[in-house]
């Protein structure tokens, strides 16, 4: 049985700006501010009314509010993200509805760190190996914007992390536990030496055994940011991120299995051994690092240059095989900037540059020997290519109309040589050619408080390293690109006091080539090209200030706000080859993406520097396989948190808080294996559970 339920009540709702865990507890200003005033998805911050892209800020409150050692909820406030969690450490994430390629990690969204791509030369990105302690905030833009950040269709997250921009000088230090052994280590310390120095570093550790046999994780994380203005018209910035990542991957259970026992492994059967008799696991160690430098001619010209690189040491005992990737990537990305003078009817600016990456993967499977090499199976090497250049004109006029025009010139390419078993050709070039990825856009004020905006843009994804050599050994020259065109239109909203803020988008994106996950009898995936998808969506964003912050009364002030999403995804035209006949899945629902979703929040604040966050997650019913045979059941969450602020003097503050996720206790799977062979799709979400900690700024 499945089922979709509409929520009617959207406002049992959220707070954009909970009280941090690391707060800024100094401030007595943390709700008077619903969002930020400016967004900066591009090159220069932007109005919120005049803001020509879909997106939303995460802020650090928000990033703090729930649970510590994940951004997980605080993602899924923004409607059109779904970001899925299948053990401890398993992240997945979808910008409307990009999870149909992911079995795990995240592609087809582009992901940076300040100017630093996370995402690497082969189309993946690590999203799992980062740790929100030395976050500062996050950029959601959504839908496909390949014009300006390379080939992605999913759309573009721009991570700022701490040290890299302006912040508040202190020591902070978390200790927190919950059910399942959890356990959460942060300690972060930022500083400002002289007028030209800053420098910050944070460190983590994350714990956890897990509600499933064989889910246990382990996060050992490091990050330093460095910058320095050395000249009043330059400044140099460093960034490094060192992750030691383990989590073991239970594997899906088929219905039966998940009403029996949905704390089980994946068990053995007749002919394949079970998860936990093959210890698998995912092992990854992975180093970022990058420096950007920006310098100011005058106050026209500015130039901005970054060069980076990142090493992957990637390690699966999987069921049927002992895969062992080393990653190695190297790029840069620079541009020029010019924002002439302005007069009063137009002001406007342009950007012209590249960014280029290079990636080396050598990927060696071999019997899996109870989580022990075995016999070799298939050793390849594969080289990944891509650059792209970049052209950008932004306009306002009478401070009514902007109007912005970019484009995107991209070239990909992937090289490989299979070393083992020989073969007669062991060597090969797959070229994608030349794409171009343009933007339109225009974002019209009709009164100082209400803005009408409406976009066209181009999105273009080629296949990762990851998925034309996917896990089941073999290189796959025949997965083509996927991509389209997105036109979308919106409306924006804030009332005289922005006390009240309303995001409301609509989007038509017709996808070609759509690339979709398969999987083969004894569990290894490939992925084939889906025909065409239609993707055709409403989001709602409203956030507001019931109470506004007061020194009396009970409630000392109240924040709300809702986020809904409706996703109507099918497949247009899409026939696949199964049991050796040709089956039309045409007209069916896209796999993996639910019609609905709402995410709601509601933040009070209490007397004596009290608070209590509450968030509550509605998902209908998810199809599971491209059939529309099995659904997963739709599903409420409720978490929540309250918090007790202790002030020791003017430069120390400790909080208290306790929480607690899925009180309703609801059974469900927190990320399903799409099209699993034998119906073993479900991964079962922890019951009921709780967590409690301290921290402590000074």
């Amino acid at each position: 049985m499945h089922y979709s339920i509409v929520p009617f009540g959207l406002f049992a709702l959220t707070c954009c700006f909970a009280n941090p865990l690391f707060a800024q507890t100094e401030r007595d200003t943390t709700l008077q501010q619903i969002a930020p005033v400016s967004i900066r998805s591009y090159f220069s911050s932007q109005p919120f009314l005049a803001h020509t892209s879909s997106a939303k800020v995460i802020t650090r409150d928000l990033l703090t509010a729930q649970m510590p050692g994940t951004i997980l909820p605080a993602i899924n406030t923004t409607p059109g993200v779904r970001m899925e969690e299948r053990s401890p450490g398993s992240y997945r994430l979808a910008l409307r509805g990009s999870m149909l390629r992911s079995p795990f990690g995240v592609r087809n969204t582009k992901i940076y760190l300040d100017e630093i791509p996370l995402t690497d030369a082969g189309g993946n990105s690590y999203l799992n190996s980062l740790d929100p302690v030395g976050l500062q905030q996050i950029t959601i833009i959504k839908g496909p914007d390949g014009s300006l950040f390379g080939p992605n269709s999913g759309g573009v997250v721009r991570i700022t992390p701490y040290g890299l921009d302006t912040f508040d000088p202190t020591t902070q230090v978390l200790l927190s536990g919950g059910s399942f052994g959890t356990f959460n280590q942060q300690l972060s310390h930022r500083q400002q030496v002289g007028d030209n120095y800053q420098f910050s570093f944070d460190q983590a550790f994350m714990r956890s055994d897990g509600y499933r046999d064989h889910t246990g994780a382990k996060r050992m994380y490091l990050q330093t940011a460095h910058q320095w203005q050395y000249n009043p018209k330059a400044r140099l910035k460093l960034l490094a991120i060192y992750s030691d990542l383990s989590y073991n991957t239970p594997g899906g259970l088929t219905q039966a299995q998940f009403e029996e026992n949905p704390r089980q492994a994946r068990p053995a059967t007749s002919t394949m051994p079970g998860a936990e008799d093959q210890q698998a696991t995912i092992y990854n160690k992975t180093l970022i690092s990058g420096l950007v430098h920006e310098y100011k001619f005058n106050d026209r010209w500015m130039h901005s240059a970054s060069v980076f690189g990142s090493f992957t040491d990637f390690k699966n005992p999987f069921i049927t095989n002992y895969e062992h990737r080393d990653e190695k990537n190297a790029g840069f990305r620079t541009y020029f900037s010019y924002t002439p003078q302005q007069n009063e009817w137009v002001s406007w600016q342009m950007q012209l540059g590249m960014e280029a990456q290079a990636g080396w993967y050598e990927i060696e499977n071999f019997d899996n020997l109870g989580g022990v090499k075995g016999d070799p199976q298939s050793f390849d090497n594969l080289r990944n290519g891509q650059h792209f250049y970049f052209y950008r004109a932004a306009a306002t006029f009478r401070e009514k109309l902007t109007a912005e025009a970019s484009i995107g010139l991209n070239y990909n390419d992937i090289r490989f040589t299979q070393l083992y078993p020989e073969i007669a050709n062991n060597r090969g070039d797959i070229n994608f050619g030349a794409t171009w990825m343009p933007r339109l856009a225009l974002s019209y004020l009709l009164t100082p408080q209400l803005a009408l905006r409406t976009s066209l843009s181009k999105g273009y994804s080629p296949p990762t390293i990851a998925e034309v050599r996917s896990s089941d050994n073999r290189i796959n020259v025949d997965l083509q690109p996927e991509g389209g065109y997105n036109y979308e239109i919106g409306v924006r909203g804030e009332t005289k006091n922005r006390r009240w803020l309303l995001d409301l988008s609509a989007y038509r994106y017709n996808l070609e080539e759509g690339i979709v996950r398969q999987l083969r009898e004894n569990g290894a995936d490939f992925f084939v090209n889906a025909g065409s998808i239609n993707q055709r969506g409403l989001e709602l964003l409203l956030m507001g200030q019931i109470i506004t912050p007061r020194p009396t009364g009970f409630i000392r002030g109240l924040n709300v706000s809702a986020a809904l999403t409706y996703q109507d995804y099918k497949f247009r035209a899409y026939t696949v080859l199964e049991g050796g006949q040709n089956v039309d899945h045409s007209g069916n629902k896209v796999t993996s993406i639910p019609t609905w979703m709402s995410v709601n929040t509601l933040h009070v604040q209490l007397p004596y520097r009290t608070g209590i966050y509450l968030m509550h997650n509605h998902t209908s019913s998810i199809p599971l396989n491209d059939a529309n045979t099995a659904f997963a059941d739709g599903y409420n969450l409720l978490q929540a948190k309250a918090h007790w602020q202790i002030p020791i003097r003017a430069d120390w503050q400790i909080q208290v808080f306790v929480g607690g996720d899925n009180l309703l206790n609801q059974v469900y799977s927190l990320g399903n294996d799409i099209n699993a062979f034998g119906g073993r799709y479900f991964n079962p979400a922890p019951t009921r559970n709780y967590y409690g900690g301290l921290s402590a700024s000074f």
